[in-house]
């Protein structure tokens, strides 16, 4: 079942950006192993891997505006693909459990060992150099500026930030308080330790100090 969910969800991922395309999967997958390794719980390993598979497949028609939430979209989808891969009924809803609650901004707590394992491996593949690129990549993709000193972060009383410096402290930095693993906060806090310094360089370039 695993591989022909694969080969399903990976044409959801042919036009999509470099911030959320396959190679995001691979590595959310690759982090949810690391985690698994790590984490006490016993986890389902098969519905992890079905709900990394499947977990952004509607983050393109989002970004297309096509709809307004690729987690809930998404999790109807992957209810599909996995009832024509002969699925159960309930790993069917333990995996869209899982693909709802991956989401940043949705007020859906994980429930369930995979579902947080997800979140974690998702968040921290936003975190660290990777994190960074990604960052500059989907705002250069949907036109937000680096950086515009005249919209200071103080001032700032959007959600996301109005610049990708400004998203960068909105929300990249908060990741670490919103891990659900131990092994996913330790992870975090290195990645995150990393961003902190490039904010400090970035900080000092943008005053000619460095």
């Amino acid at each position: 079942m695993l591989e022909t969910v694969r080969t399903r969800a990976r044409p959801y991922f042919e036009d999509a950006p470099p911030a959320h395309d396959w190679h995001h999967v691979e590595r959310v997958e690759a982090l949810a192993e690391t985690l698994l390794e790590r984490h006490p719980e016993p986890v389902d390993e098969r519905v992890l891997t079905l709900a990394v598979l499947l977990h952004d497949i509607g983050r393109e028609r989002e970004d297309r505006g096509e709809i307004d939430d690729h987690a809930t979209w998404g999790a109807r989808e992957a209810g599909v693909i996995l009832e024509a891969a002969d699925a159960s009924t309930e790993t069917i809803e333990r995996v869209t459990h899982c693909i709802r609650a991956h989401r940043y901004s949705n007020a859906i707590e994980p429930e369930t060992p995979e579902a947080k394992v997800l979140s974690d491996a998702d968040n921290l593949d936003a975190l660290g150099a990777v994190g960074l690129a990604r960052l500059f990549a989907h705002g250069t993709a949907i036109g937000s500026p680096i950086h515009d000193p005249a919209t200071a972060l103080e001032d700032d009383e959007t959600t996301a930030g109005q610049t990708q410096y400004n998203h960068l402290h909105r929300k990249i930095l908060d990741l670490p308080e919103r891990m659900y693993t131990d092994a996913g906060r330790e992870l975090a806090d290195r990645r995150a330790a990393y961003v902190r310094e490039f904010v400090s360089q970035f900080d000092a370039e943008v005053a000619g100090e460095r």
